[in-house]
């Protein structure tokens, strides 16, 4: 009986569905709980990943099992992306009539959030490594490890300073601009968009359609602009 049932579950916990069940059934359950109490630590993408890791700890299912279970959601975020074009194209107008201080905005933002990040670490004296890898840390993965590796970085490394930089903006972003004074929705979309990216931008999707709109604009002129400008600033400067 006791092999029986030990058996049952290594066939639960290795099958090809098991990793998108507890992937989906975390972030839902966590979500859900936030929605409920808003306590901003209860982040719904850092939260859920740190249920997700401790399941496949407790289950011995190392990464590779779970990469290859949940290949179809690595598939599936292509459509996703493109699906953000939606509140944008709602909110075209609203774009149009706002295009010099939505550039603006994007210009300076930009390089605030590329320049303090590379000072700040310049001045704690990190490596020229590390900084490399630090400069493209307000964009996508995809698009920081790229850029990365062009500038002498770590792509891998590049990676895990995206996720800590959408998950602390993410977290602290919305009650930050409130306590600033900030409530416009372009203005708080754009804030959070630029910083913390896709992660940023889910928040703004939940704060309002206009309000994520303007966060999928900025996160994609910003990619556009780190792939670009900052290669060539690096060239520039060494």
């Amino acid at each position: 009986m006791i092999l029986d049932w030990q058996g049952a579950l290594d066939a639960v916990v290795h099958h090809p569905l098991f990793g998108i069940g507890i992937t989906l059934g975390a972030y839902q359950l966590v979500l859900a709980a936030f929605e409920k109490t808003r306590w901003i630590f209860l982040q719904p993408v850092l939260v859920s990943m740190v249920v997700v890791i401790t399941i496949l700890l407790l289950c011995g299912i190392d990464y590779s099992e779970y990469r290859k279970s949940t290949e179809i959601m690595n598939i599936l975020l292509g459509p996703a992306t493109v699906a953000l074009a939606v509140p944008l194209y709602l909110n075209l107008r609203r774009i149009r009539q706002l295009f010099w201080p939505t550039f603006t905005t994007l210009v300076i933002g930009g390089v605030f959030a590329t320049g303090a990040c590379v000072l700040l670490g310049w001045w704690f004296g990190a490596e020229h490594m590390i900084l490399m890898t630090m400069a493209p840390k307000s964009v996508t993965s995809p698009i920081a490890m790229l850029v990365a590796e062009q500038i002498g970085g770590v792509a891998a490394l590049a990676a895990v300073f995206v996720l800590i930089t959408g998950v602390i903006g993410a977290i602290f972003g919305p009650a930050l601009l409130s306590r600033c004074g900030v409530h416009s929705a372009e203005a708080r979309g754009m804030s959070l968009g630029i910083t913390a990216h896709a992660v940023g931008t889910s928040v703004a999707l939940q704060e309002s359609d206009e309000c994520g709109a303007f966060a999928a604009l900025a996160m994609s002129l910003m990619g556009v602009a780190t792939a670009v400008f900052l290669p060539l600033a690096v060239s520039l400067v060494a």
